[in-house]
């Protein structure tokens, strides 16, 4: 597998450009070929046209010895001759000459070319009928001539190697060229991963360089990952430093109640500072608990790996949870059911721990003195509504607006409480695509929690 950029564009240009200078080079040998045919057959009929002459001049004699070194050394090939005179006389030359092609026929005044077996070695040859007017062998006299085809094949492929030759020149120079062309045009790319590089840890500010066209979305990606990353540190740090202040204080009550404790003169006394110290324990659990679900909450994306499942019977299963300590403080829970049920798409966890957190900030701050909480499911088209409402002092106009922020509580009524429970519950309902807030009413308060019913599940 070719993992390099530079490699893998630099085959991708220079491999095409290969097979085309093979098909190239194939083309070339072919017409080399075809050209040294038609040069060597011109050569051949001129030299046939020679000898018909020359054997007029001398009557039907042998061909001088001057003419046929001269042809050879011209040719580079041995050169055979055949002269026949009126009704296939033999002339002159050599009595065993290559047949002619039974399928082939002569036409006067007209070149016929074949190639032929010659004692076993390949020959081209011609045959040329013409009509000579002469004392001696008036009449129609046939000249063949036939020659090796050693040399003609030697120029096909000296040519077709000067072809290739030349092609792999110019195949060398193009990929020398290109390799160059790349590493240039890539330049920018490396100096994008130096920079990279370049950077500290801590370092997530965008990217500002003056890039090719090509890469400005490849760069804009990074730049709103860098903007994710840091609102997500940012968002942790936040935390941190929130919890961090949020349990300095319980921490310290913690230890100053047990110092007491160490000290109480009585038991009496014992006993209420270790019931303080429990007390102060679990209000610093609550918030230990709440904090985790709120990171909880915002770390995780109900959309992926969403279940499907029966909301009403989810509400139905906590509330029977906490009926035992309504109805221990006098609190009457309802739940109603409206609508065509059918199945939600979300994380039940979270939806039980958002619902758990509606149920006690209900019971808590608006049932006080007792009273009833009433929790409605509505099935509507397309989506659900959950609602949790309280007959109790309601919400100040005034912090309507913050009270869902993380550690924002209402007024200070002497119930202990961390801010974070409602800030838990727009969270989980954002995740899950939904929205949560509070409904104007008459009085008491009336938080609701809206959820899309995704087609899935519908």
């Amino acid at each position: 597998m070719i993992r390099s950029l530079r490699s893998r564009l630099f085959l991708l240009i220079v491999l095409p450009l290969v097979v085309v200078a093979g098909f190239a080079a194939v083309a070339r040998y072919v017409m080399a070929e075809r050209t040294s045919q038609v040069l060597y057959d011109n050569t051949l009929l001129a030299v046939a046209l020679a000898i018909s002459r020359d054997v007029v001049l001398s009557e039907g004699d042998l061909l001088s010895e001057q003419l046929l070194e001269s042809l050879t050394q011209t040719l580079g090939d041995a050169i055979y001759y055949e002269v026949t005179g009126p009704g296939g006389r033999f002339v002159t030359g050599y009595t065993t000459s290559p047949p002619l092609p039974a399928a082939q026929e002569i036409a006067s005044g007209v070149p016929t070319f074949f190639d032929a077996q010659y004692f076993d070695a390949s020959v081209r040859a011609v045959v040329l009928r013409e009509f000579i007017s002469e004392p001696q062998f008036g009449g129609w006299v046939t000249v063949k001539v036939w020659q090796t085809v050693r040399q003609r094949d030697a120029l096909s492929l000296q040519l077709a190697m000067e072809a290739s030759t030349l092609m792999a020149v110019v195949i060398v120079a193009a990929g020398a060229f290109v390799w160059f062309g790349i590493n240039f045009g890539l330049r920018p790319l490396l100096q994008l991963r130096e920079a990279v590089e370049r950077r500290s840890p801590d370092d997530l500010s965008p990217i500002r360089r003056s890039l090719p066209r090509e890469v400005k979305s490849l760069v804009a990606a990074m730049n709103a990952l860098f903007r994710q990353l840091s609102d997500a540190f940012a968002a942790r740090d936040a935390f941190i430093s929130s919890a961090a202040h949020q349990l300095r204080n319980p921490i310290a009550a913690i230890l100053a109640q047990v110092e007491a404790a160490e000290a109480a003169p009585t038991d009496a006394d014992l006993r209420k500072r270790v019931t303080e110290v429990a007390a102060a324990a679990r209000r610093t659990a609550r918030l230990t608990q709440q904090l985790l679900s709120l990171e909880w909450a915002r770390g995780s994306n109900a959309r992926v790996g969403a279940q499907t499942f029966d909301l009403g019977e989810l509400v139905a299963e906590r509330l029977r949870i906490r009926a035992a300590d309504a109805l221990r403080r006098g609190i009457d829970v309802s739940l109603e059911v409206t609508g065509q049920p059918v199945p939600t798409s979300g994380d039940p966890v979270l939806l039980g721990e958002a619902l758990e957190n509606l149920l006690d900030n209900a019971i808590r701050y608006g049932c006080q003195d007792g009273g009833a909480v009433r929790v409605e499911v509505g099935f509507e088209p397309g989506f659900v509504r959950l609602a949790v409402e309280d007959d109790g002092p309601g919400v100040p106009v005034d912090q309507r607006d913050r009270i869902f922020e993380r550690f924002q509580r209402g007024v200070d009524d002497g119930v202990e409480g961390c801010g974070l429970g409602l800030a838990i519950v727009r969270e989980i309902a954002e995740r899950h695509g939904g929205k949560a807030w509070l409904a104007n009413t008459q009085g008491g308060a009336r938080f609701v929690i809206e959820l899309p019913i995704t087609a899935a599940a519908a």
